[in-house]
């Protein structure tokens, strides 16, 4: 597994990290057993992975017990990254969102706990809480870093002006946003930020949830509890538009030689080396297939046939249900 380096204050990790959140949540209520997801990230830490990702938020709670459990005795190494932010209670879909310093300083020990665990590698805050000023968040995050209990610091769906503020009070090592063909708002304003200060960058969803693997072509495809159905690029004449992109994805990936999963997630990586995509999976045989990704060359004709079949802005429907699409900072 090829390594690459998140921020510039000397965080390295494998290409492709790992999502972890489906293990546990979101997609079906059925899920994974523990079990299951316990062998899938042994596999990926056999196959080279070093970066795993999860959230207090994913179970809520659960996720985070399941990757602790999985990561017992195989620590060394491992990054290991997790959010707060996002708040919502066992038992209730509701998900408000707190940066509050003590919100702050509660939810690292919680989740330390949670992961038996001593420190967090890199210490995402979630979602941007607009009442209270980044800095004071950020402020807190930083006295986190100096008590020894997180390594670095991270913010997921950040606007770059907040992005900027955070960077001067701690040094920012990563950005989270979706990224992928069909996400690829980044590019405008996103991706020129971190450049400039030096902040790496993890795509989350980088298959678009599944979607430009080819998994789904009618959205009965989908469990009847997934959250995917409220989701607009997977309802009704959008799911149609949005698969015929995937199926002129699914012919060049044939003719290349692998799948389409392996098609996308090689863009991603040729996008920049700061770019560490986080592909999540239930399946050995999937995660097997994502890990092969960073091995295929794309050529420049390529990555041009690429651009003519999922250009910027390809995707019909927003990223997010209302509800959802309103929690992100812009």
């Amino acid at each position: 597994m090829q390594k690459r380096s998140l921020g510039k204050q000397g965080l390295d990790v494998s290409a492709i990290g790992l999502g972890c959140m489906g293990l546990s949540d979101f997609y079906s209520s059925s899920g994974t057993s523990e079990a299951e997801g316990i062998a899938l990230i042994h596999r990926a830490l056999d196959l080279g992975v070093t970066f795993f990702d999860t959230s207090d938020v994913y179970g809520p709670h659960t996720n985070e017990r399941l990757v602790g459990k999985a990561l017992k005795g195989r620590r060394d190494g491992v990054v290991l990254a997790t959010k707060f932010g996002i708040v919502r209670q066992p038992g209730s879909n509701y998900r408000g969102v707190s940066g509050s310093p003590d919100y702050v300083r509660s939810s690292c020990e919680a989740s330390l706990q949670r992961l038996g665990v001593d420190h967090i590698d890199l210490y995402y805050q979630h979602r941007v809480d607009p009442a209270v000023p980044i800095e004071d968040t950020v402020g807190a995050m930083a006295e986190l870093v100096k008590q020894g209990k997180v390594r670095y610091l991270g913010l997921s769906e950040a606007a770059p002006s907040t992005i900027r503020r955070a960077h001067k009070v701690h040094p920012i090592t990563a950005l989270q946003t979706e990224y992928s063909l069909w996400s690829r708002d980044p590019e405008d304003e996103i991706l020129p930020t971190l450049r400039e200060l030096g902040i790496g960058f993890v795509p989350y969803s980088p298959l678009g949830r599944g979607f430009l693997a080819g998994r789904f072509r009618k959205p009965e495809d989908l469990a009847p509890d997934d959250w995917r159905r409220d989701s607009p690029r997977f309802r009704g004449e959008n799911f149609t538009r949005n698969l015929q992109v995937v199926e002129q994805i699914e012919v060049f990936a044939k003719e290349k030689g692998c799948t389409p999963s392996q098609l996308a997630l090689a863009w991603l990586l040729t996008q920049g080396t700061d770019i560490v995509p986080i592909p999540g999976t239930t399946s050995l045989a999937r995660l097997e297939e994502n890990l092969a990704a960073p091995g295929i060359v794309l050529t420049p004709p390529e990555l041009e046939r690429i651009e003519q079949v999922s250009p910027k802005g390809v995707a019909t429907g927003e990223r997010y249900h209302p509800s959802t699409q309103s929690m992100l900072d812009r």
